[in-house]
């Protein structure tokens, strides 16, 4: 059973934590060229929704994670705690900085009905996908090291 957890939380976090993280990431370039350009708004609403439906599938994630550490008696270890905070750390910069970032961009491109003032610049948001990016990555290294487990999975 424990393989089985284990294998759909890894494939839950390729096929939701991954589009995700491209989508965000190529959200502030295609930001840059906005001004006057149709195309690139259309891109734009496209990568904004991936991310928003993937990040909302993507709560399937930690809650395999969980049934996983449950069933393999690590849920006081210390390098999964720490890959929890990284997760809700990441969780809170996605939710709260980076989507509501994006629909703020949609809002104020040409073309749109909105007079909202952009908030966030292209570079900004950028570097707040970025540290998102970070986020998942080291949790990522800490699943895969597990720095004093001995579960030998």
């Amino acid at each position: 059973m424990n393989k089985i957890l284990l294998s759909l939380h890894v494939l839950a976090a390729l096929v939701t934590v991954g589009p995700v993280t491209v989508a965000a990431s190529m959200f502030p370039a295609v930001l840059r060229r906005t001004p006057g350009d149709q195309d690139a708004r259309t891109t734009l609403r496209t990568l904004h929704r991936i991310c928003r439906v993937y990040a909302g599938i993507g709560i399937a994630v930690p809650l395999l994670g969980l049934a996983t550490a449950s069933s393999l008696g690590v849920l006081g270890d210390a390098w999964l705690i720490v890959s929890i905070l990284l997760t809700a750390a990441a969780a809170g910069v996605l939710g709260l900085l980076i989507l509501p970032a994006q629909e703020c961009a949609l809002a104020e491109t040409p073309g749109s009905d909105s007079r909202t003032r952009l908030l966030w610049e292209p570079g900004r948001l950028a570097m707040v996908t970025g540290l998102f990016n970070l986020l998942w990555a080291a949790v990522t290294v800490l699943m895969i090291v597990r720095p004093g487990s001995t579960t030998g999975v």
